[in-house]
């Protein structure tokens, strides 16, 4: 029998390997998309065999979901949905700029799950339509509190924000070189002025 120390290695082992093939898959998917990569090439580059693989993951459905999971770990350790909305969209650069195989593997993803049919279109859509929910609330706690302006529709100011976000994934995975603090500011800005109440003299 495993003594309890022997069982810890070869948990922490497993893990090891998890987060190793989960690491492989995003870079290949960041590249490639899901419908040009394959188990067998991800499992070549982990280091592994198939079977191997399918140890930890027992599909390729699987391991796409276990990917995505990353991500919106990822993005949940990043936000405060509670914080002020606009100190939020400020630290988005920096996120693109630390986890840039995550922004490439989301936006490939996308594009690749936009028909009713394909495999990730209903969790894709419900991810959308939670990020359209948090911007929204975002805005309404700035209108309760006062901060923002009470003639500003949330829902359709959500829609806007949250498709120059997904705009600017696009536009960055493009061109690496574009200056992405200077692009966000010059936006927020515009934003504050939509948003912000007019000054009282």
């Amino acid at each position: 029998m495993l003594s309890q120390r022997a069982y810890d290695t070869l948990l922490a082992r497993g893990e090891d390997r998890r987060e190793l093939i989960l690491s492989v898959a995003q870079r290949f998917l960041a590249r490639n998309g899901w419908r040009s990569t394959s188990l067998a090439q991800i499992a070549r580059e982990a280091g592994l065999t198939p079977a191997g693989l399918l140890h930890h993951f027992e599909s390729k459905d699987q391991l796409l979901h276990a990917v995505l999971d990353a991500r919106d770990n990822d993005d949940n350790a990043r936000v405060d949905r509670t914080g002020d909305l606009v100190e939020q969209l400020r630290k988005l650069p920096k996120r693109f700029e630390e986890s840039p195989e995550l922004v490439g593997m989301y936006a490939v993803l996308l594009i690749e799950n936009l028909e009713p049919d394909a495999p990730l279109h209903d969790r894709l859509l419900g991810r959308y339509q939670a990020a359209l929910d948090a911007v929204e609330a975002g805005i309404r706690r700035g209108q309760h509190a006062g901060r923002y302006r009470t003639d500003v529709g949330p829902a359709v100011k959500a829609v806007e924000i949250v498709a120059f976000l997904n705009g600017m994934e696009t536009s960055w995975l493009l061109d690496r070189s574009l200056p992405l603090t200077a692009i966000f500011e010059d936006y927020i800005q515009s934003l504050e002025q939509q948003l912000m109440p007019a000054a009282t003299s």
